[in-house]
């Protein structure tokens, strides 16, 4: 199934109508939730995910390739780990008595044994021959999860036969992985995967297997920051520079619940209490409106605001370990705020202004977020966490903190927040995260969202698990200096991997002095010669400054300066020769500088990109050098 929008919307409100998409249960039927506002949004976003998930199944039994499978919105293709969703339907068919989510269960299971199930064990990630097979290690939790917790709904003989398969799927996963089976979140989920899978079949040595992965994998954290490293190959391979790979989305949405969830099941307190300062690393990168900012991450070509796009989610992570530190309790609750603010006609966006933009989403992410979201309801503690007077990290004003195993900078002065990364580590391709010095986050207390990073290319890197980018208005959203030759090749600052930062506070400014050159996405230098850039970013309580000087001695190289600022499409703005205004409710952006400014051209009102899924003004100052002001302002 392939909507227009027009027909996806058509289809969602008659949906809508008959059962309940985007609408919440009474709140008579969340009395069990009382007044703990985490576990009452969850419970009552996942019913709402699990309508959406049932208007998108393919019932048509006379094609066995779809019957009971989750259509795609937006890519046209089936997701082979739709069958994921089997537990978090469960969930739904016990927490709300409608029978339609236990039919849905069954037909999804259905089709994927049919259609993805291989003779070894495995599922594959897709429904075609040769597809990636790790991904049994998620469908083994689900299915265990599922019998574990609901496996009184279903038919005793039924219910033999799933078991029978769990243990395929564990002795796929047992002989098969190892810690250099694939990036580090396959062998930390393996962790929990057995463990659960060995509890549920009395399996000691997939438990003891699940063990070695926990305590092993454990050890995976840079030596500075606390940060799991591993998502890129070989782990062990450090950067120029000396940075690990590290990716924030894969950490907090896969790993760190992964680890958590062994240790709660296995009640390993040795693993729980070497989880808590990892746990509070990676929360220093959450914004106060529970966005991960993972503008720099080695795998951030998944990144949406929430996450990443086919992880599970954050909430088993934090939530669960809520008792030993209350701000862990926040980190979820903001972050499903977040999920919640995506959320449009029952299914999950992948970024906050692919609906504006009249982008469709992708089913995945729905279903693989259902299954964090059950996961906590199942195991809610009983103790209600107070947070009145909690903070998170980023929510203070601590002036710069350095990230030195990743090359990358917090900034928090007066209502601002920013980001400053150089981080040289790459994945498998060219021109992924952000680098050079860039600006990769600017965001303030009353507007949110300012600035920025994207890929300094939308690539396809896993071409079955992200939207492809059909002829959007699309380029990087990273405030950036670049030179575009006549062949097209692009040469600019945030592709440099030599780039060095200098960072110092005074007693009212955090300052940055990046050194830079202009590189393409292979390092190499335009064929007239090296381009370099000195680039100056003062934060300030009151305003942000950003000083971009690029002076080349080539005369046919023109340098100009892109400031893509993030703004939804019905966001009203105003520009005149030297600034830009942008509404923004009862306040507005506004941004001076001492050249001229310009938008560059685009089909509609804003420019888009999937990473991480928002619009912006394109502005462009075609000049070798700039003073920028950024201010928020209240509206005269």
């Amino acid at each position: 199934m392939n909507l227009s929008r027009r027909e996806f919307l058509q289809l969602s409100t008659i949906a809508a109508s008959g059962i309940g998409v985007g609408f919440s249960l009474p709140d008579s039927d969340f009395h069990e939730y009382g007044c703990d506002d985490l576990y009452r949004l969850s419970s009552q976003l996942l019913n709402d995910w699990g309508y959406g998930m049932l208007l998108y199944q393919n019932t048509d039994q006379l094609d066995r390739t779809q019957y009971g499978s989750l259509s795609c919105p937006d890519c046209g293709i089936i997701h082979g780990r739709c069958g994921d969703a089997f537990y978090p339907l469960l969930h739904l068919a016990d927490k709300t008595k409608d029978e339609r989510f236990l039919k849905s269960a069954l037909m999804l299971y259905q089709w994927m044994e049919e259609n993805v199930s291989e003779p070894d064990g495995s599922w594959l990630n897709m429904p075609v021959n040769g597809s990636w097979k790790g991904i049994t290690v998620f469908t083994t939790i689900s299915l265990s999860e599922a019998v574990k917790n609901y496996g009184h709904l279903i038919d005793p003989d039924f219910r033999n036969q799933v078991i029978a398969r769990i243990q395929k799927a564990g002795d796929y996963v047992a002989n098969n992985f190892t810690m250099g089976f694939s990036n580090i979140n396959y062998p930390i989920c393996a962790s929990y995967a057995l463990t659960l899978a060995g509890q549920l079949l009395n399996d000691s040595h997939f438990i003891r297997k699940g063990r070695e992965f926990a305590h092993t994998t454990i050890k995976y954290l840079t030596p500075n920051n606390k940060l799991i490293y591993g998502e890129g190959k070989p782990y062990d391979k450090l950067s120029p520079k000396g940075c690990y790979p590290v990716d924030l989305g894969y950490n907090v949405e896969e790993s760190l619940p992964a680890l958590v969830m062994y240790g709660l099941l296995s009640e390993d307190q040795e693993i729980l209490e070497q989880l808590i300062e990892p746990l509070e690393a990676h929360m220093e990168f959450l914004l106060p409106d529970g966005t991960w900012d993972n503008s720099w991450g080695t795998r951030n070509f998944k990144w949406t605001v929430w996450g990443s796009r086919t992880t599970d989610g954050c909430q088993p992570a934090y939530a669960l370990l809520a008792d030993r530190d209350p701000r862990f309790y926040k980190v979820a609750l903001k972050n499903t705020e977040l999920l919640r603010k995506c959320t449009h006609e029952g299914i999950l966006y992948g970024g906050e202004h692919l609906h504006s933009h009249g982008i469709l989403p992708c089913i995945h992410h729905t279903f693989c977020h259902s299954k964090a979201l059950a996961t906590i309801l199942d195991h809610q503690p009983e103790q209600k966490v107070e947070i009145a007077n909690v903070e998170l990290p980023r929510e203070k004003v601590y002036g710069i903190k350095a990230f030195r195993d990743i090359d990358t900078y917090l900034v928090s002065i007066g209502s601002f927040k920013g980001t400053v990364t150089a981080y040289d580590r790459e994945y498998t391709m060219k021109g992924g995260h952000a680098t050079g010095g860039a600006l990769s986050y600017l965001w303030h207390d009353q507007v949110g969202t300012i600035f920025t990073s994207s890929m300094g290319k939308y690539q396809l890197i896993e071409a079955n698990n992200m939207q492809v980018d059909d002829n959007y208005d699309t380029m990087p959203l990273t405030p950036r200096i670049e030179i575009v030759a006549d062949n097209g090749k692009i040469f600019s600052n945030i592709y440099d991997l030599s780039a060095t930062v200098e960072s110092f506070e005074t007693d009212d400014n955090a300052v940055f002095l990046i050194q830079s050159k202009l590189v393409d996405i292979n390092q190499d230098s335009p064929e007239e010669g090296k381009v370099f850039c000195q680039l100056e970013y003062i934060f300030s309580s009151d305003k942000v400054i950003l000083k971009m000087d690029c002076n080349t001695v080539f005369e046919r190289l023109c340098p100009q300066i892109i400031l893509p600022v993030i703004s939804k499409s019905e966001e009203v703005f105003n520009l005149t020769e030297n600034s830009l205004d942008v509404s923004k409710g009862t306040t507005k952006v506004k941004i001076l500088c001492n050249r001229t400014i310009g938008i560059l051209p685009s089909v509609k009102s804003r420019i888009f990109n999937f990473v991480p899924g928002m619009e912006a003004i394109p502005l462009c100052i075609k000049s070798t050098s700039a003073s920028v002001e950024i201010l928020v302002k209240n509206k005269d």
